[in-house]
């Protein structure tokens, strides 16, 4: 797993990895190293504050000191995996809701709906009796999407006709997934952008609607995200978190972009967990997130992650 995803990481990777090489050509780390360092974290998307910490983090008590490539790449890399330990948190069902509901958001593009079907495809390998709803009602090819992947993943699809109202069907959707003992329920949402009020109150009235069938619904707020647009992620996390508080964020696209570093600044900023990143376009793409392996495979250190307690181990 650790080769996929260094192999999806490849472009942010080359990216900081080559501006590290030319930044650490010094025998001694002084002033300068570490002025540069910040500025190939910031060109990364890592942030300008959090980069400004990184760089005075690698450099603390370093300073006229003997120091090699390798090593400046692994102290960067453990004060990377630092701030990211905090969001490694596995995606987990609370059996005691039953069927646990999931919603799920994102602007237009994020690869939400293709997420959705992988996110159902490794719930039914592990047993569970998952169910989706099509409440992307705008699009046709969103609702045909969704019910191919339900095929893949032999989960039912609650789905209505294009331009039904996504919050009846959502309720709709819920009263059959109880009626029928369903473990998990993926309800997919329209795509929409951050900065509109109207569908931002859609939204919210899924949430409300899904209520009266179950106070506690939904269980699980997932909020997807597309590495390609850098800091923009950030207005979006601000946008959806004040219209649904949101409990995890799914990262997808990191194959296709040079700003992985955005999950650095996402991390620190929200304190959110990341439950999957994606690096590629099969199901098995879609990976837990595991911070050690994200940060080594980030700044191209030659050291394998440390196995930890219900992580990956290598």
């Amino acid at each position: 797993m650790f080769a996929r995803l260094k192999a999806g990481l490849a472009r942010s990777a080359a990216q900081l990895s080559g501006e590290l090489t030319g930044v650490f050509t010094k025998e001694r780390l002084d002033a300068d190293t570490v002025r540069e360092l910040e500025d190939a974290l910031i060109r990364a998307d890592v942030g300008t504050g959090l980069a400004h910490e990184l760089a005075a983090e690698v450099g603390q008590g370093r300073y006229d000191t003997e120091i090699s490539e390798r090593e400046l790449r692994r102290i960067l890399t453990d004060a990377i995996a630092k701030v990211l330990a905090p969001a490694e948190k596995p995606f987990r069902i609370d059996t005691v809701q039953k069927p646990f509901v999931v919603l799920v958001a994102g602007v237009n593009g994020t690869g939400k709906t293709t997420t959705i079907g992988k996110l159902a495809a490794k719930l039914g390998e592990e047993g569970k009796r998952v169910a989706l709803a099509a409440g992307d009602t705008f699009r046709a090819a969103a609702i045909e999407q969704l019910k191919i992947w339900g095929e893949r993943a032999h989960a039912h699809v609650f789905a209505g006709a294009q331009g039904a109202d996504a919050a009846g069907l959502a309720f709709d959707a819920l009263g059959q997934a109880r009626s029928d003992h369903t473990d998990v329920l993926l309800i997919d949402t329209a795509g929409r952008m951050q900065n509109k009020a109207g569908l931002m109150g859609e939204l919210q009235k899924i949430a409300r609607v899904l209520k009266k069938h179950d106070a506690s619904a939904p269980h699980a707020v997932l909020l997807v995200l597309d590495a390609t647009t850098g800091q923009n992620a950030i207005l979006q996390v601000e946008a959806f978190q004040a219209a649904v508080p949101l409990t995890g964020l799914i990262m997808t696209k990191l194959d296709g972009t040079a700003k992985g570093g955005i999950l650095v600044a996402l991390a620190h900023r929200f304190g959110l967990p990341i439950h999957y990143i994606g690096v590629g376009e099969t199901a098995n793409d879609l990976q837990p997130f595991n911070a050690a392996a994200f940060a080594t495979a980030l700044t191209g250190a030659d050291e394998p992650p440390k196995p930890t307690i219900g992580s990956w181990r290598f």
